[in-house]
């Protein structure tokens, strides 16, 4: 990567504005090795078996919110739950416009190991080849990837709240018209992450849970791990991973695999990681599972963060009257797990935050405000989700100490 120090970098109209870094940045901070430039986790989410088939021949636009800004990119593409190898041989990254359309002149190859096609070998993922691109955090980018076939099963994730592309047969990364994608998803398929080479490290917290951090009952870009990521700024600035999966449960997975199971691919692969924030429980409670079970999986799964040298935060589980999360063995085992997480949590973990008291209703605790309701008693409204980011002790989390003094800063300018 060319050094930025003191120069604006010119690739299109619109400014971006970086970090210092090398000898400027010492001006404002005293310069060590960790806080030069460095990969972090910028988008990551957890995918779960889905089926493949129609995606044969066409070519994936999946649009992507980075939570980074840098100059060089690079993404990771899943076949972790492929029965057989999955074939790309073309991808491309651009920003994204109205619909499916790319900014003019935004358009870069991808690669991996140098080619323009890889084949991702069944139950693995792979990370691509580092790429000169500019990326702003919160401003949407469209990866494309044509598959010539496509395996009975891919790797998807089916809630992203987001939409992206499909195309007609044919491959159409180049192409930054919308003509060819025919097709609006709610899914992210295959694409599971995307790095960015920051100027001065930076630390990355993941939040791992069910449908609750999955954003079920909002829209867009209005999760809790959204709200999270505007209230982290100046030297408490990080990236923001959601690893949720509707439907999930810490016992057993449910839909997609286990925390524990997925650890690997959620939190130790990802670079830059070194917080997380795990939020779980309702969906083993619903299915029959007792308060001590799930007592002691949120201790193993803490008790493994910690052992791995990150930070780990556990949060009472939020309130439910819907179903079978609401019955009185329900709720009576959901007491007794947030009544351990609040009084016995810290000895596993670095922080607790009491999600449950930020939303419950007052009059009756065991279900959610009604303002923080999306209408189905279990799910929160954009409102609920802002509430869980306020309840969040933000001054816990590690932050990224090398932004801490960053007085001077670098002019980028970014294609619109």
């Amino acid at each position: 990567m060319a050094c930025l120090v003191g120069l604006a970098v010119v690739v299109g109209a619109g400014v971006t504005v970086l970090p210092a870094t090398s000898s400027e940045a010492s001006a404002a901070a005293p310069e060590t090795a960790d806080c030069g430039p460095a990969w972090v986790g910028a988008w990551r989410a957890s995918p779960q078996p889905g089926p493949g088939a129609d995606l044969a021949g066409r070519t994936l636009r999946m649009v992507v919110t980075p939570q980074a800004t840098g100059t060089e990119v690079r993404v990771r593409v899943s076949n972790r739950f492929g029965a057989e190898p999955l074939q790309i041989d073309s991808a491309s990254i651009g920003i994204a416009g109205a619909g499916a359309e790319l900014a003019p002149g935004s358009v870069r190859p991808l690669t991996f190991g140098g080619a323009p096609a890889v084949v991702v070998p069944a139950g693995e993922e792979l990370t691509g080849d580092p790429v000169p691109f500019v990326a702003e955090r919160v401003r949407p980018l469209a990866v494309s990837l044509h598959l010539p076939t496509a395996p009975t099963t891919v790797s998807v994730h089916p809630v992203a709240l987001t939409t992206s592309y499909v195309s007609e047969p044919g491959d159409a990364v180049d192409d930054p018209s919308s003509t060819a994608f025919t097709r609006p998803v709610g899914a992210w398929s295959v694409l599971s992450g995307l790095d960015v080479l920051t100027p001065r490290a930076e630390q990355a917290v993941v939040l791992v849970g069910d449908s609750i951090t999955d954003g079920v009952g909002s829209s867009g870009d209005r999760r809790w791990s959204d709200a999270l990521a505007g209230r982290l700024t100046g030297s408490l600035t990080m990236p923001v991973l959601n690893a949720g999966i509707s439907a999930n449960q810490l016992l057993v997975g449910g839909t997609g695999q286990a925390p524990a199971q997925r650890y690997g691919a959620d939190v130790e692969a990802v670079p830059g990681a070194t917080d997380v924030v795990l939020h779980i429980g309702t969906n083993d409670l619903a299915a029959g599972r007792s308060a001590a079970e799930v007592i002691a999986g949120l201790a193993a799964y803490a008790d493994r963060v910690r052992a791995d040298g990150r930070r780990i935060f556990l949060t009472t589980i939020t309130p439910s009257a819907a179903g079978p999360h609401g019955t009185p063995g329900a709720v009576a085992a959901r007491d007794a797990v947030n009544r351990w997480v609040l009084t016995e949590g810290r000895a596993h973990a670095d922080g607790v935050f009491d999600f449950a008291a930020a939303v419950a209703d007052p009059s009756t605790p065991s279900r959610l405000a009604p303002a923080f309701d999306s209408g189905d008693g279990l799910h929160l409204s954009p409102a609920g989700y802002r509430a869980l980011a306020e309840a969040v002790d933000v001054g816990r989390l590690s932050g990224s100490p090398c932004l801490a003094d960053d007085a001077r800063r670098v002019v980028v300018s970014a294609p619109r």
